[in-house]
């Protein structure tokens, strides 16, 4: 137990250059709240409910998160800072990072059967501060999901998402490929989705204005030929 413990703090302490111990890891409401979330989920599972309520409600008074019982949770799972929200059926894979004031909600079913509302966030996935997961979709392994970004439909793996509604960007495979991206944000200059739409537009509009020019150009060459002075004169 106190290897994991160990091994938990570890790999906080990777994600956050911050603490100086892990003695001071230990303080950080994420980390409480985690554990807040181990026992009223034992206790739900055991239909517990009221118990298991009554544990949430301490840990959103003392922590700030707020993490239904019912949520399911894998390992090293990191808060960062807090007043974050899980639905009850949401499930967080291994190694996953949220940042402040997110919410991972749920939604309405209009036939009134509760069943699966809330998002699946897999392995290692990192969602950035004040940004918004909703529905019963899939956040595949390793996604990034930008700061304040509302995300309502499947993601797929290793994507990163910026924007309200959400939309897959390009990234440059420097950034890609380091092991953590803080915030889920892979630079401090990321270029606009919308933008490089266009640019892959008015790029794709130049090639074909040369082949349009090349194609006249044979024709006008053809045209000058003996067949069509012939043609002239009669």
């Amino acid at each position: 137990m106190l290897h994991n413990l160990l091994s938990y703090l570890d790999s906080v302490k990777s994600r956050d250059p911050a603490p100086r111990s892990r003695a001071e890891i230990l303080l950080y409401p994420g980390v409480w709240s985690l554990a807040f979330h181990r026992i009223a989920h034992r206790l739900y599972r055991r239909r517990l409910f009221f118990l298991a309520r009554a544990v949430n409600h301490l840990s959103r008074f003392l922590t700030g998160n707020d993490i239904h019982p019912g949520a399911r949770i894998g390992k090293r799972f990191f808060i960062d800072h807090g007043f974050t929200v899980i639905g009850e059926t949401a499930e967080i894979g291994d190694d996953v990072t949220l940042y402040q004031n997110v919410t991972l909600g749920g939604t309405d079913p209009a036939n009134g059967i509760a069943g699966k509302r809330h998002p699946t966030l897999n392995d290692g996935v990192i969602v950035g501060s004040g940004a918004q997961v909703l529905g019963p979709i899939v956040v595949g392994e390793g996604a990034r999901i930008g700061a304040n970004a509302v995300v309502t439909k499947t993601v797929p793996k290793g994507a990163t998402m910026v924007g309200i509604p959400a939309r897959q960007m390009l990234v440059d495979v420097t950034a890609y490929q380091r092991e953590f991206l803080p915030y889920g944000t892979p630079c401090s200059d990321c270029p606009d989705p919308d933008k490089q739409k266009i640019e892959a537009l008015q790029t794709e509009m130049e090639q074909l204005q040369q082949r349009l020019n090349a194609l006249l150009e044979e024709r006008a060459g053809r045209d000058d030929g003996p067949l069509f002075r012939e043609r002239d004169r009669a």
